[in-house]
């Protein structure tokens, strides 16, 4: 999803700052599924503004510069319905902890041992953050559907990992004794 249309979603539950934006796709049920730039909201903001789809109020702030409420029009309701509508791109996966995995060989058992239990705390950390969520707190049956989706996906990480982390450090651990001879 572009950050155009992100910007849509955002606001199409009501009016936001660009700083509001990127605190709903970080911390809110967007934060499951997608991800944007910080950098990349204000110029969506701008060309969404210069096309009629959104509209800006600024407010006075003392001592700070004014606040910039964004607020999406019926044009703007109308292009987020049709971007919901175009086929989906494939799902990627983009993961720093994976990346390493593949060179688990390579590294010292510990290291292996210090990030798969640290990527395992953040998924229970993540995991509760989701499930804290109460039935009151979901906007929509989609909201439930993927905070109940990410929860799912978290426990089945935490599985994968917790079963197969012998195979990532008894490589590593050969690879060190080859190493070591």
């Amino acid at each position: 999803m572009d950050a155009k249309t992100m910007c849509l979603a955002v606001l199409s539950q009501g009016e936001a700052s660009g700083y509001e934006i990127r605190k709903s796709v970080e911390d809110g049920p967007f934060g499951h599924i997608q991800d944007i730039g910080f950098s990349s909201i204000y110029p969506a903001l701008s060309r969404l503004r210069d096309n009629s789809l959104v509209t800006v109020t600024e407010l006075a702030q003392e001592g700070r510069p004014d606040k910039k409420l964004y607020r999406i029009t019926s044009e703007g309701r109308l292009a987020l319905l049709n971007a919901l509508q175009e086929p989906t791109e494939a799902d990627r996966t983009r993961s720093d902890f994976l990346f390493r995995m593949l060179f688990a060989d390579i590294l010292p058992p510990s290291a292996v041992e210090y990030m798969i239990d640290a990527r395992l705390e953040e998924i229970q950390n993540n995991l509760s953050r989701i499930e804290a969520r109460s039935l009151d707190d979901f906007e929509s049956a989609g909201d439930a559907f993927v905070n109940g989706f990410a929860a799912a996906v978290q426990k089945a990480m935490a599985n994968y990992i917790e079963e197969h982390r012998y195979e990532l450090v008894g490589a590593a651990l050969v690879s060190q004794s080859a190493v070591t001879e």
